[in-house]
């Protein structure tokens, strides 16, 4: 792998903007103006020809977490305790990422592709004229994320419903929804109609050793 980080960053010498190698695995990051000529190129003249994963990633909440579980105590998490404020939606900068996971069957290679795209448009080239198996990769992207792939024949939702608002795996999309779907039995069909639920926050229960239960070696409980 390391000998392949090299023939990359020789081939790549304008286009990188980094190449790392960490725990055994490659990861080159380009600009989004850069996918389709570096794609065509790894597939080509690196033989990577099968895309065997491609996803989308929501950076606005990176390094900051909820649950504050090295403090745990008696009384509970930290997001038990204190209320969990509602992260704010970022209108610039990098927020959202596109990474491909791309396979050379020929030499064994693996290597992952990474792309930053800034928070107000995240638009990029569709790479589906290269690999045929990005064409539902690229639509699940713009489904959860709503990141646009740019010349793609056919982006609409796949997992969502119809005329679903708003995408699920954003960081700012509120965990129980918007809207709720349920069958109507007067109207004989399905509605929708404002969330119930009311937002709750679950605890997870923690388990401690208790010398109460505690049975010596070789004893069975009676």
């Amino acid at each position: 792998m390391k000998s392949l980080k090299d023939k990359l960053q020789q081939h790549f010498v304008n286009q990188l903007v980094e190449c790392e190698f960490n725990r055994g695995e490659l990861t080159i990051h380009i600009e989004a103006e850069q996918i389709i000529p570096v794609c065509k190129a790894l597939r080509d003249e690196f033989s990577f020809t099968q895309l065997i994963d491609l996803c989308g990633v929501d950076y606005s909440a990176y390094g900051h977490s909820g649950w504050e579980t090295k403090q745990a105590t008696e009384h509970g998490f930290s997001r038990a305790r204190e209320p969990f404020s509602q992260i704010d939606e970022m209108d610039e900068g990098f927020r959202y990422a596109v990474v491909y996971h791309l396979l050379s069957v020929q030499h064994n290679n693996r290597l992952r592709l990474k792309v930053d795209l800034i928070a107000e448009t995240p638009i990029i080239d569709s790479v589906t004229s290269i690999w045929h198996s990005a064409d539902w990769y690229e639509r699940e992207a713009f489904d959860l994320f709503g990141i646009l792939f740019k010349g793609h024949q056919d982006l609409r939702r796949i997992l969502t419903d119809y005329g679903f608002v708003g995408h699920p795996f954003r960081k700012d999309f509120p965990l129980i929804g918007n809207v709720e779907m349920l069958y109507d039995p007067e109207q004989k069909r399905v509605i929708y109609q404002p969330v119930s639920i009311e937002p709750r926050t679950l605890v997870p229960r923690v388990i401690r050793d208790d010398n109460r239960y505690l049975q010596p070696h070789g004893e069975a409980k009676k």
